[in-house]
């Protein structure tokens, strides 16, 4: 009997090993590396061969034939914006996320949708049977003659099934249980993994049928599987929230047909997943007037301007080293921020613990946030509070100036549409543009100027204000 040959793969990044290392030398993730038996070559498996036995040849760039086929739009409006403006037929789609964030929810409801586009929808799950998946479509309100469910796991007889459907649109829930039989590794390894997703690839180029793929994530909030998985696909989506609250955000990190910095917001319903047209209302709803440590930031998710909280409390610190915390926030960023703060505002942060976070578990992580991280901190440190009305945009330098942002115009406008009264923004943004809103933009060019304007200390009725003001714990010595 001959003797079975193993290599060891490494599930985070696909690195091969004839003998077990610890650590893998390609990514430096330890304990990664899994032991699988070694497949014999197979001539020709992986040729381009459409359903109909059409191989794929060598064309000239000048001759190849282009097929101008229009997005498929869904009901859901916040999925077409993070796609780009729709589905493309053809392209393979991947979503990723926590168990029970919704994902099958959202494949399903996405599912009716397209079969009422006039699409034949073949849903393919490995995880349920089909009495569940009707019963949850009955309470989505899901259904139609050209929707069909499938519950199988073997992609021979997955493909035996495209082949006689010929379906517009293939949603495959989910990859990791979906297994090739020709490969003995077990289901949800990093061979199965990758050759499924090859020969779902190998369907959706050569037929123009649109494939959806469900993907667990790691404990870290990666996709499981080899990193490859995600250079496979046209489209990378990752859908998060907590499981505490209703609200889910959907969100591209790779696309080949449109934006990656689109952001889409859904809430969780008894009947399935609704739209949040309005995410700003959401972010702030929640705010307190007269507490010290909140700072309003407009940032832009694409081609939408979001208005977020920003929250910041500092503490001295008990022990030696100060703590910095941040939640939906580059800890890094902060850490530069409070460092300029410490340096040009005359502020000692050294000493002091901080804990910030962008409030409605959104994740900011572009330069205009900059200025309404700094007005959070120095409120919170002096204990002073910022007016309802005010809203902050900017990018700080080292050397403690304001920089220029992109879009300011839409930026303000919105700002003014949710009726603030107030938006400080660079001063070099305000060259050849004349605001004409009933909004007050102030102009600044450094940090000291904004925090000085933010909290009046230009006089005005600050103090007066404060005499009342139920948060306010203590009072500098100005």
């Amino acid at each position: 009997m001959a003797k079975v040959k193993t290599q060891f793969i490494c599930s985070n990044c696909g690195y091969n090993s004839p003998k077990y290392l610890g650590r893998c030398p390609n990514c430096g993730e330890w304990g990664t590396l899994v032991e699988e038996k070694i497949q014999p070559d197979v001539v020709d498996r992986k040729s381009r061969v459409s359903l109909t036995g059409q191989l794929a040849k060598v064309e000239k760039i000048d001759k190849v034939a282009v097929q101008d086929q229009p997005r498929v739009k869904v009901e859901l409006g916040e999925l077409n914006r993070v796609l780009g403006g729709g589905v493309v037929p053809g392209s393979m789609i991947l979503i990723g996320g926590d168990p029970g964030i919704g994902k099958s929810t959202l494949l399903l409801q996405v599912s009716g949708q397209l079969a009422k586009t006039g699409g034949l929808v073949l849903y393919v799950s490995g995880e349920e049977s089909a009495v569940q998946i009707k019963m949850r479509a009955d309470r989505l309100g899901v259904g139609g003659t050209d929707f069909y469910l499938y519950p199988e796991t073997d992609m021979s007889l997955i493909r035996k099934q495209i082949e006689e459907l010929k379906p517009d649109y293939v949603i495959i829930d989910s990859v990791q249980t979906m297994q090739e039989p020709d490969i003995t590794s077990a289901v949800g390894s990093v061979s199965q993994i990758r050759e499924v997703t090859a020969e779902l690839l190998q369907i959706a180029k050569t037929n123009g049928i649109t494939i959806f793929i469900v993907g667990h994530v790691t404990k870290d909030g990666a996709i499981a599987g080899p990193k490859m998985l995600e250079h496979m696909v046209d489209t990378v989506l990752y859908f998060e929230g907590d499981m505490h609250h209703s609200y889910r955000i959907l969100r591209a990190v790779k696309n080949r047909f449109g934006s990656t910095n689109e952001l889409g917001i859904f809430e969780m319903k008894t009947n399935g997943l609704n739209e949040v047209d309005n995410p700003s209302e959401i972010f702030l709803e929640e705010r307190i007037d007269g507490a010290t440590g909140s700072a309003i930031v407009v940032s832009m998710e694409g081609t939408r301007p979001i208005l977020v909280e920003m929250q910041a409390l500092i503490t001295p610190s008990v022990f030696g080293n100060a703590q910095r915390t941040a939640s939906g926030l580059d800890r890094n960023r902060v850490s530069l921020i409070m460092a300029v703060l410490e340096k040009r505002a005359n502020m000692l942060l050294q000493n002091q613990d901080a804990y910030l976070k962008a409030a409605g578990g959104v994740k900011l992580d572009e330069p205009a946030i900059d200025l309404a991280i700094a007005v959070a901190v120095a409120s919170s440190y002096r204990d002073k509070e910022t007016k309802m009305g005010d809203a902050f945009i900017g990018e700080i330098g080292l050397t403690g100036e304001i920089r220029r942002v992109s879009r300011i115009e839409e930026r303000v406008a919105e700002a003014e549409k949710l009726g603030f009264k107030r938006v400080f923004i660079p001063e070099n943004n305000l060259k050849g543009w004349n605001p004409k809103g009933k909004i007050q933009v102030v102009g600044v060019a450094t940090i000291s100027e904004a925090l000085r304007r933010a909290f009046d200390e230009d006089g005005n009725d600050y103090k007066a204000r404060n005499k009342t003001n139920p948060y306010r714990i203590s009072q500098e010595n100005e």
